[in-house]
């Protein structure tokens, strides 16, 4: 069985791939923070799709949490053939009313997390010559952000990123994709401080 690897695989977006690759066959491997969620779609994953599901606690905010992941899903007997870096979140005011602890937690989870985790499958992936990356950015990365400046900054990097490592994964026969989502319903405007925007 293939198996994907989906971080902040428990609700929106993430949970929508993960419903995806498991209608498609694949081996679930879901990483995130909250232990209640991560039980939920383990539950709701296995009863719709009776596929494999396994859940990682890990807060992939903090520095060396995402080697950590890595080693513990490889170091089993799950091998990943197809990364998802979707974790994120977004901090909304004026740039120098937000602390620097919570600004710096959601860089590395961000930008970090998503450079380390991406590294470390290629590493493994281009001895088998296969793999696919992709890569969660925004339309946010295509502009400067006022009130959501480290937040807009970040997903530049990720699409700057991306596409650079698709220009060297490529001849490994690996692919990098670079998903740039605009405004989604989902628990990410709440988490920033923001009022959810209608979505047709």
């Amino acid at each position: 069985m293939e198996y994907v690897l989906i971080t902040g695989g428990t609700s929106g977006i993430g949970y929508e791939l993960a419903r995806v690759f498991a209608q498609n066959g694949f081996g679930i491997l879901i990483a995130a923070s909250n232990s209640e969620k991560l039980s939920m779609a383990k539950n709701s994953l296995s009863e719709e799709f009776h596929t494999e599901v396994e859940t990682y606690k890990k807060d992939l905010s903090k520095f060396g949490a995402a080697e950590e992941l890595y080693k513990e899903i490889t170091g089993g007997h799950s091998e990943i053939s197809v990364l998802v870096n979707n974790a994120g979140y977004g901090l909304k005011g004026e740039t120098q009313n937000i602390g620097i602890e919570e600004d710096r937690n959601m860089l590395i989870l961000n930008m970090m997390t998503l450079a380390e985790l991406t590294k470390l499958f290629l590493k493994d992936r281009y001895q088998k010559g296969s793999g696919k990356v992709l890569n969660v950015s925004s339309t946010g990365a295509f502009q400067p952000g006022p009130y959501t400046s480290s937040y807009f900054a970040s997903k530049a990097f990720v699409l700057s990123y991306s596409r650079a490592v698709r220009y060297e994964a490529a001849k490994h026969g690996i692919q990098v994709c670079t998903l740039c989502p605009g405004d989604t319903k989902t628990g990410f405007f709440q988490r920033e401080g923001a009022k959810t925007p209608k979505v047709p």
